[in-house]
């Protein structure tokens, strides 16, 4: 298909494709004359991937670049892959030199070891928690999160892996990891609030009628 074509199928502007060609994150088509190519159906898959890194995931260009080497690297395992993707998705996280952020490390690295987990020792989700549990200290909360993590092994991280087509195309794996990873964990925290309040209204008696509405609370 020519870059037109390319740009109808995908909804992507032509302009755009062509600074994503420029750029790397998208292959060269098939050159058939001096000012022409032709491209194909793993330039729909790139560019479905390209826009969910950035419209989803909320990548910058840079980051963007380096899940595709990833994609890129047949060398590189469909797990160390996904690996650089899911990485991406996450804050940068400095550590905060100090005994709060130690105590709290060993926490977190207690937890993993305890779940019998196989995580990488530098991935950067370790400061991530690790941060959290330090807030959660300084804030008087329990930072026991056992039940959290039990429910993100069963009954979050299973399910969602099985939407990942490990066997299928690179491109479709981390698409479906992004867009799981995101998505889905914006539909459970929005849940986990809506049953807040229903178990709110369960424990005092409360009615869902008695909250006000959105209108209601921008007044």
């Amino acid at each position: 298909m020519r870059v037109s074509e390319l740009s109808v199928e995908s909804g992507v502007a032509i302009a755009t494709i062509k600074y994503y060609l420029r750029e790397g994150l998208l292959h060269q088509g098939r050159q058939i004359a001096a000012t022409r190519a032709e491209y194909d159906d793993s330039h729909l898959r790139r560019l479905r991937l390209i826009r969910a890194l950035l419209e989803v995931g909320r990548l910058p260009v840079a980051a963007i670049k380096k899940v595709i080497e990833a994609v890129d690297d047949e060398s590189l395992s469909v797990h160390l892959m996904l690996g650089t993707a899911q990485y991406a998705l996450g804050p940068t996280i400095e550590p905060e030199p100090g005994e709060e952020w130690d105590t709290a490390r060993g926490q977190v690295d207690t937890l993993i070891a305890e779940l019998g987990w196989d995580v990488s020792p530098e991935a950067p989700t370790r400061d991530e928690l690790t941060q959290t549990v330090v807030r959660m200290g300084q804030l008087g909360m329990s930072t026991d999160l056992m039940v959290y993590a039990r429910t993100a092994e069963k009954l979050v991280a299973e399910a969602e892996m099985d939407t990942v087509p490990f066997d299928g195309p690179r491109e479709a794996a981390v698409e479906a990891l992004v867009l799981g990873t995101v998505l889905y964990g914006r539909a459970f925290d929005a849940l986990r609030r809506l049953a807040h309040e229903s178990e709110s209204a369960r424990r005092v008696g409360g009615s869902a009628r008695e909250v006000p509405s959105g209108s209601d609370r921008a007044g």
